[in-house]
């Protein structure tokens, strides 16, 4: 997916707007955004937030063969991707120019300065050394990804921890950090880039650009600088010739904000090697900001319970008393009992086809009664004569057949309309049994 340009209306409000010495931001011409620094659970991770530009960087290492030439050096490796979460412009699988000039820059900054001691990765002379690998990942891009992917590895380095090796012979022990605890790197100093944005042929200049002010700058001026004012590597690019008073203007802002930059990186890697000592929370989970988390989150207020016991019996005497009516209960039937008036009956009246429906069953029971009376008086009656009495329980029709005799007496009672369109209910099977086991 291309970049979106920027219209004509846009570019010209944000040119009118450096001129005026003015930012959409509201920031002044040389100054930064703000930084934060989180770290995660584990070692050499951590979360660079420039403004709204986010990198992540983490580090791992691995014991390989050393190269032929540099027989007693470890081996660093840096790699920044380009992701299409940061922004939909960024193709994936694809080397973009951007991105070779930042892996480029990177390398010139971390590794050729020199920052890490690269001879004290070495474990066996040309056997076994160190490879420490730094992988930078953008998670949003608002501009200057360069200066937050620098910060973002020089932090990640920092605070990285290796495991702990031992030599015995030709044998190489590598130990777990339960059994001993893992080792920091050895850093000289801390590079970091600083960039500069020029306008209008190098006539307006800005610290830190964003996003948009990137889109419409002349050139970019980047100055890696450490806080001793070592400068590390410097790169102009954009094809704008730049005066040397300008070049030194830059590298005099660039001291400044390195001395700044440091210091904070410093405070950040304190307060979590404090954390941890301690035994509290850490990780990027205990870095949010809990109203971020849980919005309707309230803080707890301090609570003073020296005078609850007064404050209880001020209340209970201004309190009114009690009625002392007691309400009696109403015994309505047998094993029934009702306190108070209640609440009127939420489920209204009953429908008209339920009220049917309840009438239509009443009267077919009583019919139902009464034709089994009749039956079993019959029955009993003609049952003296010691015959043998065969029942036919259908749902259509009730028959008694008397065998002994010739002609048996067959009687059939009809059932009601009601009993038609639907069977009878349980009630009047039970009577009807009942009453045959009398019989």
């Amino acid at each position: 997916m291309k970049e979106t340009p920027l219209s004509n209306c846009e570019r010209r409000f944000l040119l009118r707007a450096i001129e005026e010495k003015k930012r959409l931001d509201g920031r002044q011409t040389y100054d930064y955004r703000n930084i934060r620094i989180s770290f995660g659970t584990d070692y050499g991770c951590c979360i660079v937030e420039l403004g709204k530009t986010r990198v992540l960087g983490q580090v791992s290492c691995e014991l390989v063969s050393p190269k032929l030439n540099r027989a007693t050096e470890g081996i660093l490796f840096f790699n920044l991707e380009l992701s299409q979460m940061a922004a939909p412009a960024f193709e994936p699988g694809r080397q973009s120019d951007l991105l070779v000039k930042l892996n480029r820059l990177l390398e010139r900054c971390l590794r050729n300065s020199k920052c890490i001691d690269t001879e004290s990765l070495c474990v066996v002379a040309g056997e076994k050394v160190w490879q420490i690998r730094v992988d930078l990942h953008l998670l949003n891009h608002d501009g200057n990804i360069i200066d937050a992917a620098s910060i973002a590895a020089i932090v990640a380095l920092c605070h990285f921890r290796r495991p702990d090796v031992s030599v015995q012979g030709d044998e190489v022990t590598l130990y777990t950090p339960e059994e001993r605890d893992p080792v920091p790197l050895s850093i000289h100093h801390m590079p970091i880039c600083v960039s500069f944005a020029f306008f209008q042929q190098g006539t307006y200049l800005l610290v830190d650009p964003n996003e948009r002010e990137e889109r419409v700058m002349d050139g970019l001026l980047v100055i890696a600088m450490n806080k001793h004012r070592e400068i590390c590597t410097i790169q102009s690019s954009g094809g704008i010739m730049l005066l040397k008073d300008q070049v030194l203007r830059c590298s005099k802002i660039a001291g400044v904000k390195v001395a700044e930059i440091t210091e904070l990186i410093l405070k950040a890697l304190e307060n979590d090697q404090k954390v941890r000592k301690e035994g509290g929370k850490f990780g990027f989970a205990e870095s949010i900001a809990n109203q971020r988390i849980t919005a309707f989150k309230m803080e707890k207020a301090p609570i003073d319970t020296s005078d609850v016991e007064e404050k209880a019996e001020e209340i209970i005497a201004e309190a009114e008393p009690p009625s002392e009516v007691v309400s009696t209960p109403v015994l309505w039937t047998p094993g029934t009992a009702q306190i108070g008036e209640g609440v009127e009956n939420s489920w209204g009246d009953l429908e008209d086809s339920e009220k049917e429906d309840d009438e239509g069953g009443g009267d077919e029971a009583i019919i139902l009664d009464s034709i089994k009376m009749d039956t079993g008086v019959e029955v009993s009656d003609i049952g003296s004569q010691d015959a043998p009495i065969i029942l036919s329980d259908s749902e259509e029709e009730e028959m008694i057949i008397l065998e002994p005799d010739k002609n048996p007496k067959k009687i059939r009672t009809q059932t009601t309309s009601a009993k038609q369109e639907k069977a009878p209910s349980k009630k009047p099977v039970k009577r009807r049994k009942k009453k045959r086991a009398a019989n």
